[in-house]
């Protein structure tokens, strides 16, 4: 039986996907169940009252990137609070905290950060090396190149890259089309589940859109400790609080080495782990009525 419902969530998604996705569908039935009434909103939507909700929830964002200072004064803006934290958010956005964490001993993949003007010089440092460029500020392979530095054919498309973004510069790692990436979700800072992401035949991209798959796993403890290390230093950082997280890494010579944390929309994998989906509806409903001042 329902709990009637008395916390009212939006959950931020963006004009290319106005509803609930199809991951997120047993989460919304099991927030209903636990007395929070999810609503879908646009966030670029100009007619949306966000002082309806007591929270906001980002979730299929797919657009953000691609209009980042909108994005941000949006957050800005916004008369409550999100879930993650504005601050944990902003900080996310921007792959630059990859270096950060790298300078404080996480183990991540050598992650050097370049403009458009010098990332040819960036490149002739690693000349014949199989290398992957990203924007700084991206999502869903936006922008995404991979290919062998120097290589004329890679020249060229680098040319076509937009002139105003920074962009990651990444040895591209074998393993993730060998062995495929692991991803370990986090709510409220316990480990939920986990997934190994492997490309389609022929590619390197994991994402769904790419034809790649992700198939649920118990990883092993050792990887498990890593991405807890991980969330640990960005604790260290200053941002303490994830209500959830999804870590991203590849095993290199045995050892777990950080790709992405994603912390703002990422693909959590519910709709095969139902547990888990009501398990995070439990602990959006705590954060809610600690929001309202009720009595846990």
């Amino acid at each position: 039986m329902s709990i009637q419902s008395h916390h009212r969530l939006a959950l931020a998604t963006s004009a290319q996907l106005a509803g609930f996705h199809p991951d997120d569908v047993h989460l919304v039935a099991s927030l209903r169940e636990a007395g929070v009434e999810p609503v879908s909103c646009v966030w670029s939507d100009p007619g949306v009252d966000w002082s309806r909700f007591d929270a906001v929830l980002i979730r299929t964002t797919w657009d953000y990137f691609k209009r980042y200072a909108e994005f941000l004064q949006w957050l800005d803006r916004l008369p409550v609070p999100t879930i993650n934290p504005a601050p944990l958010l902003r900080w996310n956005s921007d792959k630059r905290y990859l270096l950060e964490l790298a300078q404080r001993g996480v183990d991540v993949i050598a992650s050097r950060i370049s403009n458009s003007d010098d990332l040819r010089a960036t490149l002739a440092t690693m000349a014949g090396q199989d290398v992957v460029v990203k924007p700084t500020v991206s999502g869903g392979a936006w922008h995404t190149l991979r290919g062998v530095a120097g290589d004329a054919a890679f020249e060229a498309s680098l040319a076509q890259l937009p002139a105003h973004l920074d962009y990651l510069v990444q040895p591209f790692v074998p393993a993730i089309v060998e062995e495929g990436e692991w991803s370990l979700v986090f709510f409220d800072g316990g480990f939920s589940h986990a997934v190994l992401k492997r490309p389609a035949r022929g590619d390197y991209r994991v994402q769904d859109d790419f034809g790649g798959s992700a198939d649920p796993v118990a990883p092993p403890a050792s990887i498990l400790a890593a991405a807890q290390r991980a969330l640990a230093v960005v604790a260290d950082l200053g941002h303490p609080d994830h209500a959830y997280v999804r870590v991203d890494g590849v095993q290199v010579d045995g050892r777990f080495a950080l790709m992405e944390l994603e912390m703002i929309e990422p693909g959590l994998h519910l709709a095969r782990r139902p547990d888990a989906a009501e398990r995070f509806a439990r602990n959006l409903r705590g954060r809610l009525r600690a929001l309202a001042g009720e009595i846990a």
